[in-house]
């Protein structure tokens, strides 16, 4: 295994405790040659705002933008690093992840699926020199608008098909929708329609700006 550095970069805004939880997950990591980097948001700036940050400050050759809500399996960053290792022409490695108690699978990487709807969660690994700067200016989808850049610019995925991190759940469900309920008839039921508006909004946004 070639033991490059890993540089760790996690936005944190209101996820103090999740943090801890976070952090103990890194330190358990079967791979060692690592970084972290913890960007506060104490000005409101965004999660966007904190990764850049982070990423100047970063020194390693592989690069996580890890949220601070995220408890990996132990084995989760050498998996990864070997995956690249062992495909020197892909420049990023996902995976699938559940929420909570919900299996989130990702899928194949391809350009033209990823412009239907985004699969690849923010922590995965990323080349150093296939890294994008985080558009400040959106306030969703900002990892949908991370991956659409940097795959135009001729980058490409490789899918490490296995369940090996957990968001954590706050103990509830409530902030969460599932897939069917923004779509008819669920979309127009009370207290979901103005969420869906906001999804529907912020997802035109980025569609515009990626022309598709």
């Amino acid at each position: 295994m070639i033991n490059k550095l890993v540089s760790i970069i996690i936005p944190v805004y209101k996820h103090e405790r999740e943090l801890e939880l976070a952090l103990v997950s890194i330190k358990n990591q079967t791979y060692k040659n690592i970084e972290i980097i913890i960007e506060r948001d104490e000005k409101h700036e965004g999660a966007p705002v904190m990764r850049n940050r982070g990423f100047k400050k970063a020194k390693g050759e592989y690069i996580i933008f890890w949220d601070a809500d995220i408890v990996a399996k132990s084995e989760m960053i050498e998996k990864m690093v070997d995956k690249l290792n062992q495909n020197l022409d892909k420049d990023f490695v996902y995976c699938n992840h559940y929420f909570g108690f919900k299996k989130i699978p990702a899928r194949e990487f391809n350009l033209q699926t990823l412009q239907q709807n985004n699969y690849i969660h923010s922590t995965s690994l990323v080349r150093r020199e296939a890294v994008v700067k985080w558009d400040k200016n959106l306030h969703r989808f900002q990892d949908w608008d991370f991956w659409l850049t940097l795959s135009e610019k001729g980058s490409k995925g490789i899918w490490l098909n296995e369940y090996l991190f957990k968001i954590i759940s706050h103990g509830t469900m409530s902030s969460w929708l599932p897939s069917f309920a923004y779509k008819k008839p669920w979309k127009w039921l009370p207290g979901i329609s103005k969420k869906v508006k906001k999804y529907e909004i912020s997802k035109q946004i980025v569609k515009n700006k990626h022309s598709i």
